[in-house]
């Protein structure tokens, strides 16, 4: 999903193949988790390209958006508040191991078209604020390597909850930008396929640590457990076969 306000292009969209469910996230800065309907919301594949005016903040896109896919569409929808299994993100007894940021910047960047750099220990180099999430594989295992430059933990509690695909609440209390690297087995955990794994006992284990482990290591923070209540697009009616342009 590429363009819009914010990023490198700003004055126009290009969705390519994707379902109603991810292009009424977008509109509602949502996760495809909060939008209830039925299933050909999370399968039918579309393609959306549209211009968008100099000037429009975010705000005004998202309102463009919703309302070209309510017409589209001709969509019905309401909102209800839901609960949803979660973390609550928190500083660990020890203390954040965050270190504060003395580049300036408050987004994150798209990925680039082609990969970033890497350093001696895998990890994606940022020349600007932005936060890249890269895979690589370390001996045996798919290892995931996130590296965060002047980021507020918002940010953060973001990337964990798309990795999850559950919602993860900033309860930390620190505000400011950060920079931090993080490294974990893919979630769900990543390896290469089974037949290449199987040495036998005692083979040499080169995973990285589940997410929820990273974290409390690397960052000093914790991941809790708990319900989290979120606002949820129910969707009332909608036409699986859009308005042609």
């Amino acid at each position: 999903m590429k363009g819009g306000p914010g990023t490198t292009d700003e004055g126009r969209i290009a969705y390519a193949n994707v379902t109603l469910a991810d292009a009424l996230a977008r509109a509602d800065d949502v996760r495809t988790y909060q939008v209830s309907g039925p299933g050909w919301l999370s399968f039918e594949r579309y393609q959306i390209d549209a211009r968008i005016p100099p000037g429009t903040t975010k705000q005004q896109f998202q309102r463009m958006l919703q309302n070209l896919l309510a017409q589209r569409f001709h969509l019905a929808l309401h909102r209800e508040i839901r609960e949803f299994a979660g973390y609550e993100l928190v500083v660990g007894k020890g203390g954040s191991k965050l270190k504060p940021s003395v580049a300036t910047g408050d987004g994150t960047q798209e990925m680039p078209d082609s990969p970033p750099k890497i350093d001696a220990n895998g990890f994606p180099i940022l020349t600007a604020p932005g936060l890249v999430l890269m895979e690589g594989v370390r001996g045996k295992a798919v290892v995931t390597y996130l590296t965060g430059r002047a980021q507020p933990i918002s940010a953060l509690a973001d990337r964990i909850s798309r990795e999850f695909r559950l919602p993860v609440a900033d309860k930390t209390g620190l505000s400011g930008a950060f920079d931090f690297t993080l490294e974990f087995a893919p979630q769900p955990p990543g390896a290469l396929p089974s037949a290449v794994l199987e040495e036998g006992p005692g083979a040499f284990d080169d995973s990285a640590p589940n997410l929820i482990t990273a974290v409390q290591q690397q960052l000093g923070l914790k991941l809790l457990p708990r319900k989290i209540p979120l606002e949820v697009l129910v969707i009332d009616r909608a036409d699986r076969v859009p308005v042609e342009n």
